[in-house]
């Protein structure tokens, strides 16, 4: 079978499952025809994914959430407003999608989270079905409890999420772990999608933090706990696309994205902190690395709050390392993941060709 790729590329974790997917398909005999990334002026697609996929990319111009003044978070408002000033590029996106459809003639679509692929189905509903993947669905299932206290964008995420998948043959859902109910209408539970770098990387305790920052506003406060902490080494990754490597302090280094490296410094360390993405806390999570969360939005909230369900680590409001050093000795490994994990590529290969009628609803829970 042939299947195009649409992602959203805001974040690594979308780059990172395609990989694996691709790899899966290809193993099975499949072909992945291209590769469509949603892009935004303010971010740059990352070396490993260009290096790595070896297919065809086709960029446009996507929404995505906008920084706060300070860089950390990403309020919601704002990003809708800036969002809407940009509605007639999105409008061209949306026919680009279309156009690529019917050049390519996939059998299947698969949709990474992209949104202005949702609105080309809504509108146009091409022959080719379309399956969507990403973890945010799982928050539309009953499986989920939202606990947190921004209720309104819980449901205003939810809500976009449907919108992503409108007119989708099947959603796959992906999920830190199994529940006893795995399907929900269109919606199926599956494994989290890592590559076979990490499945057959074997960890070590080294004596260092590493961590991830999505937006870089919070590396003053990496500076500040550094100072009041020059015993222990951090090894951080950033979207900066200035410096390879940058030494801010002696015990503080800020490494480029390269998936290769962080891997290997995620599978060395003693702790990992982050700011609340599913894909590296899975990797985390399989390497037995405790974690601490910082999320910066809704998604990466929810994120956090079916992270902890699993009881993978500690979340903060920001990068507070003691909290994650005072974790560390509480901390106990599993082998439920990993058993979990073994199973995503037979389940991937079987629900993607595996394909619905379109006749069922998406559960949006509102």
């Amino acid at each position: 079978m042939k299947y195009l790729f649409v992602i959203q590329g805001e974040g690594r974790g979308h780059f990172t499952q395609t990989l694996s997917m691709k790899a899966m398909l290809e193993r099975n005999g499949h072909e992945v025809v291209a590769v469509m990334v949603g892009c935004s002026p303010r971010r740059t697609l990352p070396g490993f994914f260009t290096e790595k996929i070896d297919s065809e990319i086709i960029r446009f111009q996507s929404p995505n959430f906008m920084p706060t003044p300070k860089g950390k978070g990403s309020p919601l408002l704002i990003s809708i407003l800036y969002n809407i000033l940009l509605l007639p590029v999105y409008i061209q996106s949306v026919f680009k999608i279309q156009q690529t459809i019917r050049e390519t003639q996939p059998d299947v679509v698969v949709n990474f989270y992209e949104l202005l692929c949702g609105i080309t189905y809504g509108i146009f509903n091409p022959e080719a079905p379309m399956i969507n993947v990403a973890h945010q669905y799982f928050f539309l299932t009953p499986a989920f409890e939202y606990t947190g206290k921004n209720l309104l964008q819980f449901k205003l995420l939810n809500f976009y999420s449907g919108l992503t998948a409108m007119n989708a043959t099947k959603i796959m859902a992906l999920s830190f772990r199994e529940e006893p109910k795995m399907h929900h209408g269109k919606i199926v539970l599956v494994p989290p999608l890592l590559r076979k770098e990490v499945l057959n990387r074997k960890p070590t305790q080294g004596d260092y933090i590493h961590g991830y920052l999505l937006n870089n506003g919070y590396v003053d406060e990496l500076i500040d706990w550094s100072l009041d902490h020059p015993d222990e080494n951090l090894h951080f990754f950033w979207d900066n696309t200035n410096e390879d490597e940058e030494i801010l302090i002696p015990n503080l280094m800020m490494h480029q994205l390269s998936d290769t490296l962080f891997l290997e410094y995620m599978a060395g360390c003693k702790a990992y902190a982050t700011t609340g993405g599913f894909e590296s806390v899975c990797e985390a999570m399989y390497l037995q690395k405790p974690v601490l969360m910082v999320p910066t939005h809704i998604e990466q909230e929810c994120n956090v709050i079916d992270a902890m369900s699993s009881g993978v680590g500690v979340s903060a409001l920001e990068f507070d390392l003691d909290l994650l050093l005072d974790f560390i000795p509480t901390y106990r490994k599993t082998m439920e993941f990993r058993y979990w994990l073994h199973t995503a590529e037979s389940v991937f290969v079987y629900e993607l060709t595996r394909i619905y009628p379109q006749n069922s609803e998406i559960l949006i829970a509102l």
